[in-house]
């Protein structure tokens, strides 16, 4: 009796283990967390075929001193910004617990290792949820389910473009330096980009080693930086586009503009446009025959969502089953 009593105890804490098993990433895999040798390219690819969950640990292997992990906003992250995180561990290797779903993003601060290609993001998503599908709601009238044709959403207007301002890091993983190919290099970066009044121009560079100068087309012509419009001298310059039509930018550093440390590009527009409008919704008699928001009737209740919570409590009412067949072995 008794050996039966701890083979069901043994069942139940393997059944706990399995359930709460996470899994543990490590970033980059053999490369570990460093500036990468094809630029951010690496830690995408190594992020696309893998599934992260709520759980699961990033583990980030780099060298004390030299780099570190920093958690930032989505913003901060396309302008490589490290100057405001949500988080900074300066110890390797460095374990991140995934406790929040969607959009999670990592910088190294260091420098410009960011602009170089140091940085990562994933989606972490409920594992509970991403593997079962609720089932669809019945008609709200209680009548019994009947086959019905899908209806097609027309009645939904058509989603209008983002208004929010884009944020463009000047020169990609190059920043704002003196390129080897000359002025051609800022000039090739910008010929494929439209920029509007809003969006922000970010310009990584070395403190002390250059700056941005805002000038006119005839000092930008003569990489003249005597009377600049403004100046900006510390890493990473942010430059809001407040106005439309061109721009044109140098480093005052001598001998850098005529190197090919300039730039020039031309706003147009505005990132601002009309909200869409609203659909209206549904009445409460509406039948999901006529509801395009509505999937197609069925005899079961849909399930609420599921979360973490959820997936807590089903584990103490597996854990009390067998808890209770092992004292029925006592009975």
């Amino acid at each position: 009796m008794a050996r039966s009593f701890f083979l069901v105890l043994f069942a139940v804490a393997t059944l706990l283990h399995g359930s709460a098993a996470q899994t543990r990433h490590m970033v980059g895999d053999s490369t570990g967390w460093t500036i990468p040798s094809d630029g951010a390219a690496t830690y995408t690819t190594w992020a696309s075929d893998k599934t992260f969950t709520l759980g699961d640990t990033l583990v980030f292997n780099f060298t004390n001193g030299r780099h570190d992990v920093a958690k930032v906003t989505k913003s901060a992250y396309d302008a490589c910004n490290g100057a405001t995180t949500l988080f900074t561990l300066t110890s390797g290797p460095a374990s991140v617990v995934l406790n929040q779903s969607g959009e999670q993003y990592y910088i190294c601060s260091f420098g410009t290792h960011c602009s170089l290609g140091q940085k990562l993001t994933i989606n972490v998503v409920n594992g509970t949820s991403a593997t079962s599908s609720p089932a669809p709601q019945p008609s709200r009238s209680g009548s019994p389910p009947t086959a019905s044709p899908v209806p097609t959403p027309t009645q939904a207007p058509a989603p209008g473009p983002s208004a929010e301002p884009v944020t463009f890091t000047v020169g990609d993983t190059l920043g704002w330096t003196v390129p080897a190919n000359g002025a051609t290099a800022y000039a090739s970066w910008a010929s494929g980009k439209t920029f509007k009044v809003g969006d922000i121009l970010v310009f990584n560079y070395q403190s002390n080693t250059h700056n941005v100068e805002e000038v006119t087309k005839e000092n930008f012509d003569s990489c003249n930086s005597t009377s600049p419009l403004a100046t900006y001298t510390t890493p990473p310059a942010r430059v809001t586009l407040t106005k439309s039509g061109a721009h044109y930018f140098i480093c005052g550093f001598q001998g850098h503009c005529p190197a090919g440390q300039k730039l020039v590009i031309n706003v147009t527009g505005s990132n601002a446009t009309s909200p869409s409008p609203v659909a209206t919704p549904p009445s409460a008699t509406t039948s999901p025959t006529t509801n395009p928001s509505m999937p197609s009737p069925a005899g079961s209740l849909a399930p609420p969502p599921l979360n973490s919570g959820a997936a807590s409590l089903g584990l103490v009412g597996v854990s009390a089953t067998l808890l209770s067949l092992a004292a029925a072995f006592f009975n």
